[in-house]
């Protein structure tokens, strides 16, 4: 791991850093998890009584949490440029979001650039694997109601079934806008060899930067909130808004790491790599413009997937995208919503200290 590489190259002050910076994480976790699932416990009412405040106020505080993630990345000195297409058509819509996946960084680096567009983090959906629901971050992505899928041939059929119930039991009815997939199914390291293999014995691209994607999940969600593209067609998709239960766009996310290199999780956390530019590449596409038979549709993921890899290669090369409607421009953060974000949870975790320990004290006595 790039992680583990970097921690054996340090010099002892760097070192020193790095357990200071993994301390202070740390600690942001602990008064930041529990305090939003605190609050979560005590407006649980609210979601038989009146459901749409209780889910306005989740989708703040799970925004909140998320910003707390961009902190992290943003401290460390990775910084993130985006570029390409205009994405503002699919703020406030539904659409559905693909990325090329390299490492355990892609996610916290997503969070970082959507923290400061706002609307999105409070409405989104991630789609991640269910190992995810076994770490510190579980149980927020539970109550926010993301969702876990299983991999590997013998649950993907059941998981495919229960990503259709939940678009219909939490994406659509919570009024969601932004759904992320990562449609090859698993990090570039692991699955690039078992991709070329495939593509060798299929007659399929052959790809270095990114592995063939899996149509599976895509085909699923576009079945059922992908609506049908005549319909769509006909309509006005600007004005569709998220009134409507049907995707209006797919956005396209190439992430570029600098020489090709990818962060990950670790480094974010203790900040052992120097601080570097991840590039993302938007392309936007109208939903309408996706094909629904499974052949067209599986060429259509396959093309977007050739393209990433001809931009990346392209950038770990000379270190260029092609010109867009967006030229580059550095996601900037906002320090003092940092600050005062800090001290709404440490607040909160005081308050709810000390609720808990007058409990306690009281069942005690009792």
């Amino acid at each position: 791991m790039e992680y583990f590489k970097l921690l054996f190259s340090c010099s002892v002050g760097h070192l020193c850093k790095i357990v200071v910076r993994t301390i202070l994480v740390i600690i942001n976790n602990i008064y930041c998890i529990p305090t939003y699932v605190v609050w979560m416990m005590m407006i649980f009412p609210l979601k038989k009584y009146h459901p749409e405040l209780y889910w306005k106020i989740e989708g703040h505080l799970f925004h909140w949490l998320l910003a707390m993630v961009s902190m992290w990345s943003w401290s460390a000195g990775y910084n993130i440029v985006e570029l390409g297409d205009d994405i503002r058509p699919c703020l406030g819509e539904r659409t559905l979001v693909i990325a090329n996946h390299q490492s355990t960084a892609d996610v916290p680096l997503l969070m970082a650039a959507f923290n400061p567009k706002k609307g999105v983090l409070p409405n989104i959906m991630w789609i991640m694997d269910h190992v995810f629901k076994y770490t510190n971050f579980g149980i927020v992505s539970i109550l926010h109601k993301d969702f876990f899928i299983v991999s590997g041939k013998a649950k993907r059929e059941e998981s495919l079934q229960e990503l259709v119930k939940h678009l219909r039991e939490s994406y659509i009815p919570l009024h969601r806008h932004w759904m992320v997939l990562f449609p090859e199914g698993g990090f570039l390291r692991k699955r690039r060899e078992t991709s070329q293999k495939y593509g060798l014995k299929n007659n399929l691209p052959v790809l270095q930067h990114v592995s063939l994607p899996r149509v599976g999940a895509l085909q699923t969600i576009m079945d059922e909130v992908g609506g049908h593209p005549e319909k769509l067609a006909n309509n006005n998709v600007h004005g569709a808004g998220s009134h409507s239960h049907h995707l209006n766009w797919v956005l396209d996310i190439t992430i570029a790491y600098p020489e090709g290199k990818p962060i990950d999780l670790g480094c974010i956390l203790t900040g052992s790599r120097q601080p570097c530019t991840t590039f993302l590449f938007y392309r936007v596409y109208p939903c309408n413009s996706v094909p629904r038979a499974h052949d067209a549709m599986t060429k259509w993921l396959y093309d977007r997937f050739v393209e990433k890899e001809h931009l990346l290669d392209k950038f770990y090369r000379t270190g260029e995208f092609p010109s867009g409607a967006m030229p580059p421009q550095e996601i900037n953060q906002d320090t003092l919503r940092f600050v005062i974000l800090h001290l709404f949870f440490i607040v909160s975790t005081y308050i709810h200290y000390q609720m808990l320990s007058y409990v306690i004290s009281y069942f005690w006595l009792f």
